[in-house]
């Protein structure tokens, strides 16, 4: 073994013990959430003031919807109150005793029949009722999402 060997063994038996024993450096997490400007939130804040103030009339019974979180679409895809939906399903389905509609998510509703009314856990459902387009959602409701979304 040379000298060249025995010095290079050194150097890096010497650097390795440096980098070993050296203090640990706390490292910031990284963070990819970008904070809101104050006037990215003015902007934010003043269009869901505008959102709200606009007066949407339900088809179904000519009121205004003040509740848009709650609306669902009709058949237009215009939205409409849940209530006036439930009733216009409730009007055209022919119900026996122990039978219901309720709504099941995804805009669609369901005619269930219980054979113990006191008992809500379990229920049959007879019927599956596809009130709103899947492939079409309304306008409003892409508005409405992107602005009280907290994620962008």
């Amino acid at each position: 073994m040379g000298r060249r060997d025995r010095n290079n063994r050194r150097n890096n038996r010497q650097k390795s013990s440096w980098s070993n024993n050296r203090p640990e450096q706390k490292q910031q997490p990284r963070s990819h959430f970008n904070p809101e400007t104050p006037a990215d939130i003015a902007a934010r804040e003043s269009a869901i003031r505008e959102f709200k103030a606009r007066e949407t009339i339900c088809p179904a019974c000519g009121k205004p919807i003040e509740d848009m979180s709650s609306a669902i679409a009709d058949k237009s895809g215009a939205p409409m109150h849940f209530d006036c939906a439930l009733g216009k399903i409730s009007a055209t389905e022919s119900l026996a005793a122990n039978q219901n509609i309720a709504y099941i998510g995804q805009g669609r509703f369901a005619v269930i029949t219980r054979e113990n009314p006191s008992d809500v856990k379990h229920f049959k459902i007879e019927k599956i009722i596809e009130w709103e387009d899947r492939n079409n959602p309304g306008a409003w409701r892409g508005e409405m999402a992107e602005l009280f979304s907290k994620v962008k």
